[in-house]
């Protein structure tokens, strides 16, 4: 029965739905869930700021990790150390333990988040065969998680949240990737290579950049719509059933991604969602009414995120070489949550002093200037690369 189970599809689809069904559980509602016991927007983003910092520092550690000795072994022992600390910070009483903990989560949870896209592009079935479970995992958790928080308790979200890790562990138990037939490849490199030859590369290191501008709008984004949704008048019940429709929202995109992800030039799909994202944060701005929101939120809200995701991947994949792709992919991860520190901090005093309003002006603007930046970047295209076919 072990046998059938090894490397089935099954096996995946658990992994991938419950992991970011827990994932959508843990984080979605942090800033409702906050406000309401009392705290400021500013100290939000405080607490998501340093889950951001301590991902920063961990996600290279862990690339490198996963390049030396195997996602699988990796990616088990976090998910076990994400449920000790999730017990802790269903605990926290104060800001410092409040802090302390959704750190030591996000921290392993944005970890192993970059090494998911990977499995999903390097296992035996098509990218969005995959990956859909994510979406679809990612669109039950928002949901559950407004259900839970309504009817049962804010602090019943983080017991299911432990029991569908626990789930995503099985599922991580039955996979055999083939990235770990390649980390083995990987270890007759010196150890100085993979850091050292990715920081030699200055179309990569100029791609950090706009990753982490635009990764700061779309997390600070992901903190803030529900609680943006609440103030304009809707119960977090039904801000939530937003999110999780957008969600859905993003699985045709996931799952046709072998349709135009290795035929559309990179350029063309970089700048789509990065135009998205700009219209996005100018509408909010203008306060057009309740309606437009939540219209432009199931249109784009993670149907730009999903896109650029899996972009990323295949400029990624172009310009480093493949013995170090889950090292360049975590240190993508790891611009990203710089990113998210800067852009979120200020967006937080902005909300506090002015209104979500100017704070999406304030993200509009920055994605003007990731527009410009994109223009100049040059990648260039490997034609026999098929990461989603």
């Amino acid at each position: 029965m072990f046998r059938k189970f090894q490397n089935s599809y099954f096996a995946y689809f658990l992994m991938y739905n419950f992991y970011f069904l827990a994932y959508a559980l843990f984080s979605t509602l942090i800033s409702v869930y906050m406000l309401d016991k009392g705290y400021s927007a500013s100290q939000v983003s405080l607490v998501v700021s340093a889950s951001f910092f301590s991902s920063m520092i961990v996600q290279p550690l862990m690339g490198i990790l996963n390049d030396k000795i195997g996602i699988k072994k990796v990616t088990i022992y976090s998910f076990l150390l994400i449920n000790i600390a999730a017990i802790f910070f269903m605990q926290a009483n104060n800001l410092l333990l409040l802090t302390v903990w959704y750190s030591a989560v996000l921290m392993l949870v944005n970890g192993v988040n970059p090494v998911m896209d990977v499995l999903a592009a390097r296992s035996p079935y098509t990218y969005g065969k995959i990956r859909i479970w994510g979406t679809f995992g990612y669109a039950m958790g928002s949901q559950l998680a407004g259900l839970i928080y309504k009817f049962i308790s804010p602090q019943a979200i983080f017991i299911v949240f432990i029991g569908m890790m626990c789930v995503s562990i099985l599922g991580v138990f039955g996979i055999d990737p083939k990235h770990n037939q390649g980390s083995k490849k990987a270890a007759q490199i010196k150890n100085d290579s993979s850091i050292g030859q990715i920081f030699k590369n200055k179309t990569y290191l100029f791609y950090l950049l706009i990753v982490a501008l635009y990764s700061g709008v779309g997390n600070t984004g992901h903190t803030y719509i529900p609680s943006m949704l609440e103030h304009s008048g809707l119960s977090v019940h039904m801000a939530t059933t937003v999110v999780a429709i957008s969600v859905i929202c993003e699985s045709p995109l996931i799952f046709f991604s072998y349709l135009f992800m290795d035929k559309v030039p990179i350029k063309k799909l970089l700048y789509i969602p990065l135009g998205i994202l700009l219209l996005q944060y100018v509408i909010y701005g203008l306060d057009l009414g309740l309606t437009s929101k939540i219209l432009l939120t199931l249109m784009s809200k993670h149907a730009t995120g999903m896109l650029l995701i899996m972009v990323t991947l295949k400029i990624v994949a172009n310009i480093v070489d493949e013995n170090y792709l889950v090292t360049a992919i975590a240190l993508v991860q790891t611009a990203r949550n710089l990113g998210t520190i800067l852009i979120q901090n200020i967006a937080g005093d902005i909300i506090d002093k002015s209104g979500y309003e100017m704070m999406s002006f304030f993200l509009a603007g920055v994605m003007v200037l990731v527009l410009v930046l994109a223009f100049f970047l040059k990648v260039p295209n490997k034609s026999n690369q098929k990461l989603f076919g």
